[in-house]
């Protein structure tokens, strides 16, 4: 028996081994786990449901795809990546998630990818000693992405954005000048705890984005409109899941 099996099921993964693919789309919302594997998975099984953060496997287009939910934070994506990663086999996590904008060059519902995650959370630096407060994503699945969206028609932006553990700011004029004058053009919470598991143990992330709410402008989408409306970035993130 692998060392890795020894510890399936995780305290928060109830699969076993074989029940997730090599690929897996994370979004933060459970809920738009289960609406992506509903509405674009064949043969879909779930394979999670402790703590309601649902997984589920199925197939596009003939392909093993998993998807499953993160939570809010890097200290949740931190876990479920990290399990996924180390005890379940998987190669790739790509992160479909929200963000808002700092700059008004964002609008709602703009598809961006990250190019990089800035952050002041202690996250790596506690869990394996990295200090600096920039981290990137693999390129490799970046450039995957980038092709699919030209296939596609999508239009994207790659940006760097600010992975955050706050999501009520004071002064948030002052942290958005900050981040501006950073080139830093929208704000997470996970994507930072991502890259820094995806990096330590040799496997691959991305980050694909959805703009939900602008600080320049004042809009902002539904929570419906969360979970279900993405659609681009959901697109995005499975046609790159066909191609690995």
């Amino acid at each position: 028996m692998s060392q890795e099996m020894k510890y399936i099921p995780t305290p928060h993964i109830e699969a076993e081994m074989g029940e997730i693919a090599k690929t897996v789309l994370m979004p933060g919302d459970p809920l738009r786990a289960k609406y992506i594997a509903d509405n674009f998975l064949q043969d879909v099984v779930q394979f999670n449901r402790v703590r309601n953060m649902f997984g589920f496997t199925g197939t596009y287009k003939g392909k093993k795809v998993s998807v499953m939910g993160s939570g809010m934070g890097m200290p949740s994506i931190g876990i479920y990546s990290y399990e996924l990663f180390k005890y379940y086999g998987v190669d790739t996590i790509i992160r479909v998630g929200s963000c808002g904008a700092y700059s008004n060059d964002l609008k709602v519902f703009d598809t961006v990818i990250v190019r990089a995650a800035y952050s002041d959370s202690t996250y790596a630096k506690v869990q394996s000693g990295y200090e600096d407060q920039l981290i990137f994503p693999s390129q490799k699945i970046n450039g995957i992405i980038e092709q699919v969206a030209s296939e596609q028609s999508i239009e994207v932006k790659e940006i760097n954005i600010n992975s955050s553990d706050v999501f009520y700011v004071e002064n948030s004029d002052e942290l958005v000048a900050r981040m501006l004058d950073m080139k830093i053009k929208a704000v997470e919470m996970e994507a930072f705890a991502l890259f820094a598991n995806s990096n330590l143990l040799g496997k691959n992330s991305a980050c694909i984005l959805t703009v939900s709410d602008s600080f320049t402008s004042g809009e902002a989408t539904t929570a419906e409109q969360r979970e279900n409306a993405f659609t681009n970035m959901m697109k995005l993130g499975l046609e790159t899941a066909f191609k690995l």
